[in-house]
């Protein structure tokens, strides 16, 4: 199926993780600045790179341990207006802090967070969804090898990962930056929360709050104007 968005579009049929609330929450969330090189763990349909590179001059990397998923993110980076600047790699984070001495200004993720649930029984969505092959820990040992020291990293996460990943960064002497609380309906508790680190210490870190949708199941005014510059509309 393809997504069309303002500016590109994207196909997702073949790859690990369709596109979905958290991905573009994550991309929209992102605020890429006068970052010259970003790297994307994770990239799946390549949908999170595809928004950056709409607000952004960077080179991207994005990287992927799914053969069939990095091929169809690169398809969908060679059909957008940004195809000289996004630069798939079927690769693991792991990898590539063995085999690259490059720093990154902003690392982003949307990364694979079942601890103890039931596998699947597709061996692939394994891999994009559990944390077998990327524990909160590697990943916290690939960003600080691989981020630059004024440079910046993001993530998506449910509520209990988002906390336990918070307290392992801060040993890590990664620091809250920026954090979004996310509710998927006005009246429900949060259920995702975006976080921004970086390598100093904050002195006042900047927390908001969204709420996805009314309790008519209606979209927010909040969330069409955080979308706004990626969907035509929403209803």
């Amino acid at each position: 199926m393809a997504f069309r968005f303002k500016q590109f579009i994207v196909e997702d049929d073949r790859s690990t993780m369709r596109i979905g609330t958290d991905a573009i929450l994550l991309g929209a969330w992102a605020e890429p600045g006068p970052a010259a090189s970003i790297l994307e763990i994770g990239t799946g349909s390549g949908v999170i790179s595809l928004m950056l590179a709409q607000r952004s001059d960077a080179q991207i990397d994005a990287i992927d341990i799914d053969e069939e998923s990095i091929k169809q993110a690169g398809s969908n980076f060679m059909q957008s207006s940004w195809s000289e600047k996004l630069h798939p790699l079927p690769t693991s984070i792991q990898d590539l802090v063995s085999t690259s001495k490059h720093k990154y200004d902003l690392i982003i993720t949307n990364p694979p967070f079942f601890i103890d649930s039931l596998p699947s029984p597709d061996a692939r969505k394994n891999i994009a969804r559990h944390t077998n092959n990327l524990s909160q820990e590697d990943l916290i040992s690939g960003i600080i090898h691989l981020l630059n020291r004024n440079g910046l990293f993001l993530l998506i996460l449910p509520t209990e990962e988002s906390r336990k990943f918070s307290a392992l960064a801060e040993t890590a002497e990664l620091y809250i930056r920026r954090q979004m609380k996310v509710r998927p309906k006005a009246g429900k508790p949060v259920n995702r929360i975006l976080s921004e680190f970086g390598f100093k210490a904050c002195q006042a870190p900047y927390f908001e709050e969204l709420v996805i949708r009314n309790e008519d199941n209606s979209f927010t005014r909040e969330y069409i104007a955080f979308t706004d510059s990626f969907y035509f509309s929403l209803r």
